[in-house]
């Protein structure tokens, strides 16, 4: 696979997986650095990017949910969203730091659109975390690996 295929993929399972489709952008990034595939920064940038625009369409998300969010379709379950609700109203909007955490991160991106948080401020706060997480992922496989 050449290596514009390799970082198109990979935004495609990071858009994904920062939805609330299941997915793991973790194991895509892992791949790509053991296959020795592309460049290891623009992995972390790449998958960074399609986590965030993700992370957005949750906020897109939150922001049109009032009337949809007790039907029976809606992808989240009451008690994830009663969760991140939760979460937010405690600990603010810090909490985005948090938003690639497994099961709460998602429902918490979409809570930041519910309560209408600034876009500017959801996006810096969302791509510190992602970023950092992406990061620290790749900088453990390179140094265990070397």
């Amino acid at each position: 696979m050449g290596d514009l295929a390799a970082y198109g993929l990979l935004c495609l399972s990071a858009l994904a997986s920062a939805t609330l489709l299941p997915g793991s952008s973790e194991a895509a990034l892992l791949g790509l650095l053991a296959a020795g595939q592309g460049e290891p920064w623009l992995l972390v940038l790449v998958a960074t990017a399609g986590n965030v625009a993700g992370s957005t369409v949750n906020w897109f998300l939150g922001r049109g949910i009032a009337s949809v969010r007790d039907r029976r379709w809606f992808p989240v379950s009451p008690a994830a969203l009663a969760r991140a609700e939760g979460w937010y109203r405690r600990f603010g909007v810090a909490t985005l730091l948090l938003a690639w955490v497994p099961v709460v991160g998602d429902p918490l991106t979409v809570v930041a659109g519910i309560f209408r948080t600034d876009l500017r401020l959801f996006l810096l706060l969302v791509t510190l975390g992602k970023a950092a997480r992406y990061g620290l992922i790749a900088l453990a496989f390179l140094g265990w690996s070397a």
